[in-house]
């Protein structure tokens, strides 16, 4: 039995073709492919947004900023960066439950400021609140039950899920997965 040991020329030319394979530029895979989409409505300001967030593996930043002006804080009149999660968990919920449908936005991004505002009316609004951090949002979708819309965003486990029948809202976030 012979072993065979290459050269060093070959082991230096074929981890050059490794090299040369890494660079290469990567397609798509099909789970990249498609568009991801989203529709708002703001209850206060009365502003509508839409557009595909997310096209071929690209989250598109022009669709990103519309969206946080959309969600911005109105009694501020304040925007951050919302988390790209919450587009996504919000995106997942509409396909959960089968609609198109615009989101009703009844809170979005938060500024210290109205949270503490907030805060001190309510005991309900939590004095670390996600929606300070652009990870929470408060929505109704018109022709869905709210019993349904908080079910589906339950199912998900994709963060905090708060039902508010009373009011006719449902809370989402993209922190860690709890309910109340």
């Amino acid at each position: 039995m012979s072993i065979v040991c290459p050269t060093r020329r070959k082991v230096l030319v074929g981890l050059g073709g490794l090299a040369a394979y890494s660079v290469m530029p990567a397609h798509a895979s099909q789970s990249a492919l498609g568009t991801k989409k989203l529709e708002f409505y703001n209850i206060h300001t009365r502003e509508r947004s839409q557009g595909s967030f997310w096209i071929d593996g690209l989250y598109q930043q022009n669709t990103l900023e519309n969206f946080s002006h959309l969600l911005r804080d109105h009694r501020q009149n304040l925007s951050a960066p919302m988390d790209k999660r919450l587009y996504e968990l919000l995106y997942q919920l509409n396909k959960t439950l089968n609609v198109t449908d615009e989101y009703h936005v009844i809170s979005g991004y938060r500024s210290p400021q109205t949270n503490e505002m907030l805060a001190r009316k309510s005991n309900a609004v939590a004095t670390k609140s996600y929606h300070m951090r652009g990870m929470a949002i408060d929505i109704a979708i018109p022709d869905v039950k709210i019993s349904h819309l908080r079910d589906a965003a339950i199912s998900l486990k994709l963060g905090g899920v708060g039902y508010y029948p009373k009011s006719g809202f449902v809370h989402v976030d993209t922190g860690r997965v709890r309910i109340w």
